[in-house]
Protein backbone atom coordinates (compact mmCIF):
# COMPACT_ATOMS: atom_id res chain seq x y z
CA UNK A 1 0.00 0.00 0.00
CA UNK A 2 1.45 3.23 -0.84
CA UNK A 3 0.18 4.75 2.56
CA UNK A 4 2.57 2.10 4.38
CA UNK A 5 5.60 3.53 1.66
CA UNK A 6 5.33 7.15 2.54
CA UNK A 7 5.13 6.55 6.41
CA UNK A 8 8.31 4.49 6.11
CA UNK A 9 9.90 7.28 3.71
CA UNK A 10 9.16 10.09 5.92
CA UNK A 11 10.48 8.03 8.85
CA UNK A 12 13.77 7.80 7.25
CA UNK A 13 13.70 11.30 6.32
CA UNK A 14 12.97 12.48 9.72
CA UNK A 15 15.49 9.90 11.38
CA UNK A 16 18.22 10.18 8.74
CA UNK A 17 18.67 6.62 9.37
CA UNK A 18 17.37 3.08 8.00
CA UNK A 19 18.43 1.29 10.64
CA UNK A 20 16.45 3.91 13.08
CA UNK A 21 13.37 4.00 11.30
CA UNK A 22 13.06 0.59 11.38
CA UNK A 23 13.57 0.29 14.63
CA UNK A 24 10.52 2.70 15.10
CA UNK A 25 8.69 0.96 12.68
CA UNK A 26 8.95 -2.17 14.08
CA UNK A 27 10.31 -3.71 10.72
CA UNK A 28 13.44 -4.88 9.17
CA UNK A 29 15.99 -2.73 7.48
CA UNK A 30 16.01 -4.69 4.16
CA UNK A 31 11.97 -3.56 4.27
CA UNK A 32 12.51 -0.49 4.83
CA UNK A 33 15.08 -0.19 1.78
CA UNK A 34 12.41 -2.12 -0.17
CA UNK A 35 9.77 0.54 0.45
CA UNK A 36 12.34 3.19 -0.74
CA UNK A 37 13.18 1.77 -3.19
CA UNK A 38 9.89 1.03 -4.75
CA UNK A 39 8.96 4.96 -4.54
CA UNK A 40 11.76 5.77 -6.45
CA UNK A 41 10.88 3.12 -9.16
CA UNK A 42 7.42 4.70 -8.63
CA UNK A 43 8.60 8.48 -9.26
CA UNK A 44 11.97 7.10 -11.32
CA UNK A 45 14.13 9.01 -9.38
CA UNK A 46 16.42 8.90 -6.95
CA UNK A 47 14.72 10.15 -3.35
CA UNK A 48 17.77 9.86 -0.84
CA UNK A 49 21.02 9.70 -0.98
CA UNK A 50 23.00 6.95 1.53
CA UNK A 51 26.72 7.48 3.05
CA UNK A 52 27.76 5.31 6.12
CA UNK A 53 26.75 7.49 8.62
CA UNK A 54 23.18 8.68 7.39
CA UNK A 55 20.79 9.56 4.79
CA UNK A 56 19.95 13.19 3.44
CA UNK A 57 16.80 13.82 0.93
CA UNK A 58 17.97 14.54 -3.23
CA UNK A 59 15.81 17.54 -4.66
CA UNK A 60 13.36 15.01 -5.78
CA UNK A 61 13.32 13.59 -1.86
CA UNK A 62 12.23 17.07 -0.63
CA UNK A 63 9.02 17.44 -3.03
CA UNK A 64 8.09 13.86 -2.08
CA UNK A 65 8.71 14.38 1.86
CA UNK A 66 6.45 17.90 1.95
CA UNK A 67 4.27 16.21 -0.05
CA UNK A 68 4.00 13.03 1.81
CA UNK A 69 3.51 14.64 5.45
CA UNK A 70 0.13 16.56 3.85
CA UNK A 71 -0.99 13.19 2.24
CA UNK A 72 -0.84 11.07 5.79
CA UNK A 73 -2.35 13.71 7.77
CA UNK A 74 -5.13 14.21 4.87
CA UNK A 75 -5.44 10.42 5.62
CA UNK A 76 -5.37 10.09 9.18
CA UNK A 77 -8.08 12.90 8.83
CA UNK A 78 -9.95 10.61 6.49
CA UNK A 79 -9.66 7.43 8.81
CA UNK A 80 -10.67 9.27 11.84
CA UNK A 81 -13.82 10.88 10.64
CA UNK A 82 -14.77 7.21 9.23
CA UNK A 83 -14.28 5.65 12.69
CA UNK A 84 -16.50 8.40 13.83
CA UNK A 85 -19.25 7.16 12.10
CA UNK A 86 -19.02 3.77 13.49
CA UNK A 87 -18.82 5.60 17.45
CA UNK A 88 -15.43 4.06 17.25
CA UNK A 89 -11.64 5.84 18.87
CA UNK A 90 -8.87 4.27 17.87
CA UNK A 91 -5.37 4.59 16.33
CA UNK A 92 -1.59 5.73 17.82
CA UNK A 93 -0.63 8.22 20.06
CA UNK A 94 2.77 8.56 20.54
CA UNK A 95 3.03 10.60 23.77
CA UNK A 96 6.77 12.32 25.59
CA UNK A 97 6.66 13.05 28.85
CA UNK A 98 9.49 14.50 31.59
CA UNK A 99 10.57 11.99 34.12
CA UNK A 100 8.34 13.94 36.69
CA UNK A 101 5.00 13.50 34.71
CA UNK A 102 6.37 10.13 32.98
CA UNK A 103 6.70 8.26 35.96
CA UNK A 104 4.07 9.64 38.71
CA UNK A 105 1.80 11.42 36.52
CA UNK A 106 1.34 9.62 33.52
CA UNK A 107 0.02 6.19 34.13
CA UNK A 108 -2.72 7.37 36.12
CA UNK A 109 -4.20 9.38 33.30
CA UNK A 110 -3.48 6.80 30.73
CA UNK A 111 -5.05 4.20 32.99
CA UNK A 112 -8.51 6.27 33.05
CA UNK A 113 -7.71 6.68 29.36
CA UNK A 114 -7.53 3.41 28.04
CA UNK A 115 -10.43 2.27 30.26
CA UNK A 116 -12.87 4.39 28.18
CA UNK A 117 -10.79 3.85 24.65
CA UNK A 118 -9.40 0.43 25.05
CA UNK A 119 -8.83 0.37 21.18
CA UNK A 120 -6.40 3.44 21.53
CA UNK A 121 -2.96 2.28 21.63
CA UNK A 122 -0.47 4.20 23.47
CA UNK A 123 3.48 4.73 23.05
CA UNK A 124 5.40 6.60 25.51
CA UNK A 125 8.83 7.88 25.89
CA UNK A 126 10.41 8.83 29.27
CA UNK A 127 13.24 11.78 28.92
CA UNK A 128 14.50 14.85 30.34
CA UNK A 129 12.56 17.91 28.99
CA UNK A 130 15.47 18.96 26.32
CA UNK A 131 15.17 15.66 24.94
CA UNK A 132 11.25 15.87 24.96
CA UNK A 133 11.71 18.80 22.98
CA UNK A 134 14.11 17.55 20.23
CA UNK A 135 11.23 14.52 20.15
CA UNK A 136 8.23 16.88 19.13
CA UNK A 137 10.14 19.13 17.01
CA UNK A 138 11.25 15.96 15.19
CA UNK A 139 7.48 14.74 14.66
CA UNK A 140 8.83 11.13 16.86
CA UNK A 141 6.02 12.22 19.83
CA UNK A 142 2.48 13.96 18.91
CA UNK A 143 2.78 15.76 22.44
CA UNK A 144 5.25 15.78 24.71
CA UNK A 145 4.10 16.83 28.55
CA UNK A 146 7.34 18.58 30.23
CA UNK A 147 7.51 20.76 33.33
CA UNK A 148 8.87 24.57 33.26
CA UNK A 149 9.07 26.80 29.86
CA UNK A 150 10.46 25.19 26.51
CA UNK A 151 11.01 27.90 23.63
CA UNK A 152 11.43 26.61 20.13
CA UNK A 153 9.94 28.47 17.09
CA UNK A 154 8.91 25.22 15.49
CA UNK A 155 6.96 23.81 19.10
CA UNK A 156 4.08 25.17 20.16
CA UNK A 157 3.71 25.33 24.37
CA UNK A 158 1.07 25.82 26.77
CA UNK A 159 0.20 25.56 30.25
CA UNK A 160 -1.90 22.22 31.86
CA UNK A 161 -1.47 22.08 35.19
CA UNK A 162 0.30 23.61 38.07
CA UNK A 163 3.17 21.45 39.75
CA UNK A 164 3.96 22.56 43.44
CA UNK A 165 7.69 22.30 44.29
CA UNK A 166 9.16 20.58 48.20
CA UNK A 167 12.27 21.48 49.32
CA UNK A 168 13.41 18.28 51.16
CA UNK A 169 16.28 17.38 54.04
CA UNK A 170 16.97 13.81 55.47
CA UNK A 171 15.18 13.49 58.62
CA UNK A 172 18.55 14.15 60.56
CA UNK A 173 19.42 16.61 58.97
CA UNK A 174 19.89 20.36 61.07
CA UNK A 175 17.07 22.29 59.36
CA UNK A 176 14.60 19.58 59.95
CA UNK A 177 14.15 20.81 63.49
CA UNK A 178 13.11 24.23 61.74
CA UNK A 179 9.76 25.42 62.01
CA UNK A 180 10.55 27.30 58.71
CA UNK A 181 13.50 27.53 57.10
CA UNK A 182 14.89 31.37 55.51
CA UNK A 183 17.22 31.75 52.79
CA UNK A 184 19.78 32.72 55.15
CA UNK A 185 19.10 28.93 56.63
CA UNK A 186 19.78 27.46 53.19
CA UNK A 187 23.31 29.42 52.34
CA UNK A 188 26.16 26.93 52.25
CA UNK A 189 24.56 23.92 52.56
CA UNK A 190 25.27 20.91 50.11
CA UNK A 191 22.87 20.16 47.30
CA UNK A 192 21.44 17.17 45.59
CA UNK A 193 20.52 18.30 42.19
CA UNK A 194 19.21 16.55 38.60
CA UNK A 195 21.40 16.83 35.35
CA UNK A 196 21.19 20.03 33.24
CA UNK A 197 18.41 19.47 30.68
CA UNK A 198 15.89 18.19 32.50
CA UNK A 199 13.18 20.67 34.49
CA UNK A 200 13.91 20.05 37.45
CA UNK A 201 17.26 21.06 37.36
CA UNK A 202 16.28 24.65 35.64
CA UNK A 203 13.34 25.04 38.40
CA UNK A 204 16.81 24.44 41.54
CA UNK A 205 18.72 26.69 39.24
CA UNK A 206 16.62 29.49 39.09
CA UNK A 207 15.51 29.14 42.77
CA UNK A 208 19.07 28.97 43.32
CA UNK A 209 19.55 32.07 41.48
CA UNK A 210 16.58 34.28 42.61
CA UNK A 211 17.80 34.25 46.19
CA UNK A 212 21.48 34.25 45.55
CA UNK A 213 21.75 30.95 47.63
CA UNK A 214 25.25 30.06 47.41
CA UNK A 215 25.78 26.04 47.40
CA UNK A 216 29.01 24.73 49.91
CA UNK A 217 28.97 21.64 47.08
CA UNK A 218 26.63 19.65 45.15
CA UNK A 219 26.19 16.45 44.08
CA UNK A 220 24.24 15.64 40.39
CA UNK A 221 22.32 12.48 39.73
CA UNK A 222 20.50 11.83 36.32
CA UNK A 223 16.70 10.94 37.56
CA UNK A 224 14.70 12.59 40.54
CA UNK A 225 14.47 8.79 42.37
CA UNK A 226 18.23 9.01 42.04
CA UNK A 227 18.16 12.49 43.80
CA UNK A 228 15.52 11.33 46.57
CA UNK A 229 17.30 8.10 47.61
CA UNK A 230 20.53 10.88 47.94
CA UNK A 231 18.67 12.87 50.21
CA UNK A 232 17.36 10.19 52.43
CA UNK A 233 20.90 8.93 52.57
CA UNK A 234 21.77 12.47 54.04
CA UNK A 235 23.67 13.74 51.16
CA UNK A 236 22.06 17.37 51.44
CA UNK A 237 19.16 19.40 50.63
CA UNK A 238 17.35 18.90 47.23
CA UNK A 239 13.88 20.52 45.61
CA UNK A 240 11.38 18.08 44.01
CA UNK A 241 7.85 18.02 42.66
CA UNK A 242 5.17 16.74 45.39
CA UNK A 243 4.23 13.96 43.10
CA UNK A 244 7.69 12.56 43.40
CA UNK A 245 8.10 12.62 47.47
CA UNK A 246 4.59 12.64 48.91
CA UNK A 247 4.86 8.85 49.85
CA UNK A 248 8.13 9.43 51.48
CA UNK A 249 7.15 12.83 53.52
CA UNK A 250 3.67 11.17 54.64
CA UNK A 251 5.61 8.09 56.02
CA UNK A 252 8.13 10.08 57.60
CA UNK A 253 11.16 8.78 55.42
CA UNK A 254 12.08 12.65 54.30
CA UNK A 255 11.73 15.91 56.03
CA UNK A 256 9.51 18.54 53.88
CA UNK A 257 11.11 21.84 54.91
CA UNK A 258 8.33 24.85 55.35
CA UNK A 259 9.78 27.67 53.27
CA UNK A 260 9.10 31.18 54.95
CA UNK A 261 8.33 33.06 51.14
CA UNK A 262 6.10 32.44 48.71
CA UNK A 263 4.83 29.05 47.56
CA UNK A 264 7.21 27.29 45.36
CA UNK A 265 5.81 26.37 42.05
CA UNK A 266 5.97 25.51 38.00
CA UNK A 267 4.22 25.32 35.14
CA UNK A 268 3.52 22.11 33.46
CA UNK A 269 3.31 22.06 30.06
CA UNK A 270 2.32 20.86 27.10
CA UNK A 271 3.97 20.65 23.68
CA UNK A 272 2.91 20.20 19.90
CA UNK A 273 4.88 20.78 16.75
CA UNK A 274 3.19 23.47 15.02
CA UNK A 275 0.94 23.08 12.05
CA UNK A 276 0.11 19.53 13.03
CA UNK A 277 -3.81 17.48 12.86
CA UNK A 278 -4.70 16.08 15.67
CA UNK A 279 -6.61 12.55 15.22
CA UNK A 280 -9.85 12.03 17.55
CA UNK A 281 -8.04 9.72 19.62
CA UNK A 282 -5.03 12.62 20.56
CA UNK A 283 -8.11 15.41 20.61
CA UNK A 284 -10.01 13.31 23.47
CA UNK A 285 -6.94 12.66 25.38
CA UNK A 286 -6.07 16.33 25.00
CA UNK A 287 -9.39 16.87 26.78
CA UNK A 288 -8.41 14.25 29.69
CA UNK A 289 -5.83 17.10 30.39
CA UNK A 290 -7.89 19.77 30.61
CA UNK A 291 -9.63 18.36 32.76
CA UNK A 292 -6.44 17.95 34.83
CA UNK A 293 -5.77 21.78 34.82
CA UNK A 294 -9.53 22.31 36.13
CA UNK A 295 -8.87 20.64 38.97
Amino acid sequence: MIVDSLKIFVTVAEQKNFSKAAQLLHISQPGVSLHIQNLEREFRTKLIHRTSKQVKLTQAGEILYDGAKRMLQIYEGAKQEIDLLQNIVKGTIKIGASYTLGEYLLPRLLAEYTSLYPMVDIEVAIANTEEIMQKVKSNELDIGLVEGEVQHKDVLSRDFMTDEMILIVPNQHPLASKTRVSIQDLQDQVWVLREQGSGTRAYSDHFLQEYKIEMQRSFVFSSSQGVKEAVAAGLGIAILSHWIVRKEIAYGELHALKWADKKLERQCMILQKKETVESKALEIFMQHLAQIADE
